[in-house]
């Protein structure tokens, strides 16, 4: 390649990986330039969004182009290939989730439990949604960027249903706790209940929604309408609250739940306005110091 100026470098491709390490489902985020798929296929589902650029693959017997914003759509064993449509390459972010997996899901979002529901099929390869593409987004970074399991499995269920809702072939009726607010209040509060007993636990949705006695779908939009946020949003304010007690005392912030020091600080200036480090200093001796005239 001879030596030049910044347009006549050539671009590299680059991909990162994430795997979970107990179920099927795996996320990638990529940009590709020379990068071509060789005509394959996978045994899960696979959504991506493309941030950025084109790609053009061939599907189900025709070629179809992916622009920024728009959602792809494989079902298990879908043949296709794919390739860069623009010269500035494409960008995405793509999740594979194994059938069980979804499977799994849908039995919370919806009444497919009687076994006459098949899986179900995508028949738009490419389809242009922001709902879908926000929501696969949200799952995306809950995976790659380690969100504790609650957080993952709330936007997988949310992911999953919203792809079902909104681009399946055939809809699917969708399971709500029993009529009246009571049912919901009840759900909600026994819910509440376990994450203030064990907030500093990494809570699996399916022991959340056992103790609440209510699928997880139905259970999300119960403790939304109870708390007005998620119930890892409720978790984690938990812990964030915890933390300051344990700065004020000289403590870390490892105790209240927060493993890795980089989220901890991130979500403690999103909802403080301020550093752990200028709290805790703000609490020290010197801050009871008489300001100088």
């Amino acid at each position: 390649m001879r030596a030049g100026g910044e347009g006549e470098r050539r671009q590299e491709d680059w991909a990162r990986y994430w795997r979970d390490p107990d179920r099927p489902v795996e996320a990638m985020h990529a940009h590709f330039f020379s990068h071509r798929f060789h005509p394959h296929s996978h045994d899960s589902y696979s959504f991506a969004v493309t941030e950025a650029g084109a790609q053009r693959f061939r599907c189900r017997g025709a070629l179809r182009t992916s622009g920024a914003g728009m959602v792809m759509v494989f079902n298990p064993d879908d043949p296709h290939d794919g390739e860069a449509a623009a010269e500035l390459g494409y960008k995405y972010r793509i999740v594979h989730i194994g059938p069980d997996v979804v499977k799994n899901v849908l039995a919370d979002v919806a009444d497919i439990a009687d076994g006459r529901a098949a899986l179900p099929l995508f028949d738009q390869p490419v389809v242009s949604d922001p709902v879908l593409a926000r929501a696969l987004l949200r799952l995306h970074t809950a995976l790659v960027d380690g969100a504790g399991p609650l957080v993952r499995d709330e936007r997988l269920t949310a992911a999953v249903g919203a792809m079902v809702r909104r681009g399946a072939t055939g809809p699917l009726r969708a399971r709500t706790l029993p009529a009246g607010g009571s049912g919901q209040a009840r759900a909600a509060l026994r819910a509440r209940t376990l994450l203030e007993e064990a907030y500093a636990q990494e809570i699996p949705a399916a022991r959340l929604a056992e103790a609440a006695g209510c699928s997880r779908f139905a259970l999300y939009r119960a403790f939304r309408a109870e708390y007005g946020m998620a119930p890892s949003d409720f978790q984690r304010q938990l812990r964030l609250r915890r933390a300051r007690g344990l700065l004020i005392a000289g403590r870390s912030a490892a105790e209240a739940g927060f493993a890795d020091q980089s989220h901890f600080h991130r979500w403690f200036v999103r909802c403080f306005g301020v550093t752990p480090g200028t709290f805790r200093r703000a609490v020290g001796p010197d801050s009871r110091r008489a300001p100088r005239p």
